[in-house]
């Protein structure tokens, strides 16, 4: 590994968090790091520091969040719906359309400089993508990409048949990243039927425990993922 370029990793399990407060603390993380690259600008070769990286899992209560570019009409229900149905929206700043997150969901945030890893956007999409279809594969569940659509998805090669299995929505700026990836577990995917998921309407919604018929541990689907994760990237991944 370069000397230069930081492959550390520091992971956190946040366990089930409201939306906001990940989304705030996601916003501490990402703009410390940012202030650091803009710090080693004016450094001298040689007093330069080794920018941070973080992986953040968590799960959420039921929300709704809406990417810059989407389309509000792909929320099918309206405020009073929401509360009756125990959910929260957010307008968020992530790439994408519209999602849901909510409890038996592993939500990952990856908060990590590219520079110490790639400088290429689409790889690190397709890196964030392998990382989950090699976890599902030890899962016994074969899965793949649909070309021009980001995520995860099962039978991915049959138009009729797709359906997504991992949503992924990102933000970089300096190429550090932040938002990440929803990889439904146990999730209970009626959620979805109020909304238009990532603005695809012609495609179904999967989770794990539905394309194996019984739930799973969450915990066992997470230490999978994390383990993928640090061979995919070359990361080393330190509890914090």
């Amino acid at each position: 590994m370069n000397p230069t370029k930081n492959n550390i990793v520091k992971f956190q399990n946040l366990g089930l968090i409201d939306y906001k407060e990940a989304w705030d603390y996601q916003e501490k993380i990402f703009g410390e790091i940012i202030q650091e690259k803009l710090q080693n600008r004016e450094r001298p070769e040689g007093q330069k520091s080794l920018t941070s990286n973080y992986l953040l899992f968590c799960q959420h209560p039921h929300v709704y969040t809406l990417g810059k570019s989407g389309d509000a009409r792909n929320l099918l229900i309206n405020k009073d719906e929401l509360k009756k149905r125990g959910a929260s929206f957010y307008h968020i700043n992530r790439g994408g359309d519209i999602t849901y997150h909510g409890p038996g969901q592993i939500v990952g945030y990856p908060i990590i400089d590219l520079d110490n890893f790639t400088t290429d956007i689409h790889k690190y999409l397709r890196y964030l993508e392998e990382s989950i279809i090699l976890t599902l594969q030890e899962f016994g569940i074969i899965a793949g990409r649909i070309r021009g659509l980001t995520g995860v998805w099962i039978d991915a090669e049959n138009k009729a048949k797709a359906r997504k299995i991992c949503a992924i929505g990102v933000k970089t700026s300096r190429w550090v990243t932040m938002h990440g990836f929803a990889l439904n577990v146990n999730t209970n995917l009626d959620y979805f039927n109020y909304i238009v998921p990532c603005g695809i309407d012609d495609k179904a919604v999967t989770s794990i425990s539905k394309e194996l018929n019984g739930d799973v541990e969450i915990s066992s689907v997470g230490k999978k993922l994390k383990q993928n994760i640090e061979k995919v990237f070359e990361m080393e991944l330190v509890d914090f």
